[in-house]
């Protein structure tokens, strides 16, 4: 009777295994030859068509789908596309995957154009170097902008004084804060809405600016005790929403998605983090309606209620994302008027 060489039956063991797993790999890689899809994209006006990929990846992103269609059309760059696959529907999000999508092998998508695009850097620094250039045209009264006796004079009253410098200091901060703070996602804004913001900077921007440095402006009612005190509390909301920037700098995030929950520090300006999700917003808002204290003029308090408007929409979207995404998220916190809303 002869033995029996375990080590040959465990080489020859392995040398099946080997050959299985070879032959399975193969298999998995002639099946997908099966499962490519064919993407046909037609332009969402003319409904021309205008390209035909095929083999596509069935794990391709939208966003692979638009550097395709970028090689092909070069003035067409990702950020400048919208692909739907219903011409009246929601343009898709670059993370979506092609096989998850409502469509069989062969997809149809409609191509939108949506014009010239600038990144969030470049849209900012538009935002705050009109306002601050514009504010200070009318501070030193250049000619055509007051009656010719008040060409290149100073007003009298030191609250205009004051303004002048708190306008200043603010767009300067956010300038700075936009080169070496901010972290902005490689999202981009249309030409034409980014006009728009600017629009509405600058427009407001003037429109202070005329009033608070007029010939016939009055200082505020309750005269250095109103303008003194409201200049404290610009300060301290400048300086809190400058402490804050710094924080969520520090703030690790997937895209525009935090990855974890920003805490106040031993700083005292950032103590507000105990009750609201976004302080930055809470200071910001506190700074313009300090500035209408402090100048007492319409066109900064129409300026800052705006801006009270917009920041809580943008605050109570952020707040959402906390809740949902972290489920330790502390229930003290609301999201921009502290244990209100």
């Amino acid at each position: 009777m002869q033995c029996v060489d375990l080590r040959n039956l465990f080489a020859v063991a392995q040398f099946i295994k080997a050959r299985c797993d070879h032959g399975l790999k193969a298999g998995l890689t002639e099946n997908k030859n099966y499962v490519f899809f064919e993407v046909e994209i037609l332009d969402l006006k003319s409904k021309a068509q205008l390209c035909y990929l095929d083999k596509v990846e069935p794990n391709a992103t939208i966003a692979e789908i638009k550097t395709l269609l970028h090689k092909i059309y070069p003035k067409f760059y990702p950020s400048r596309q919208a692909l739907k696959l219903l011409p009246e529907g929601k343009a898709l999000s670059d993370e979506d995957v092609l096989e998850d999508l409502p469509v069989g092998t062969t997809a149809t998508m409609f191509f939108q154009d949506l014009g010239p695009q600038l990144g969030w850097t470049m849209v900012f620094l538009a935002e705050c170097l009109g306002p601050l250039f514009i504010y200070l045209l009318f501070y030193y009264r250049l000619p055509y902008i007051y009656g010719h006796e008040y060409d290149y004079t100073q007003n009298p009253f030191k609250v205009v004084k004051l303004a002048c410098w708190c306008h200043t200091l603010h767009y300067i901060k956010r300038l700075l804060e936009t080169i070496f703070i901010h972290r902005f996602s490689d999202g981009t804004l249309p030409l034409r809405t980014i006009m728009l913001l600017c629009l509405y900077y600058w427009g407001f921007a003037a429109w202070q600016a005329y009033y608070i440095n007029h010939p016939l402006y009055t200082p505020p009612t309750y005269g250095r005790l109103q303008i003194y005190s409201a200049l404290a509390m610009f300060l301290v909301c400048e300086f809190g929403n400058f402490s804050v920037h710094l924080i969520l700098n520090r703030i690790s995030c997937n895209g525009s998605r935090p990855k974890e929950i920003p805490y106040p520090t031993n700083n005292p300006f950032t103590w507000l983090f105990f009750f609201v999700s976004c302080p930055n917003y809470t200071y910001e808002v506190g700074s313009w309606i300090s500035f209408t204290a402090m100048t007492q003029c319409v066109p900064v308090g129409v300026f800052a209620f705006l801006g009270f408007i917009q920041m809580t929409i943008w605050a109570r979207a952020k707040h959402k994302t906390y809740t949902e995404q972290f489920k330790d998220y502390p229930d003290l916190r609301t999201a921009i008027i502290p244990l209100f809303f």
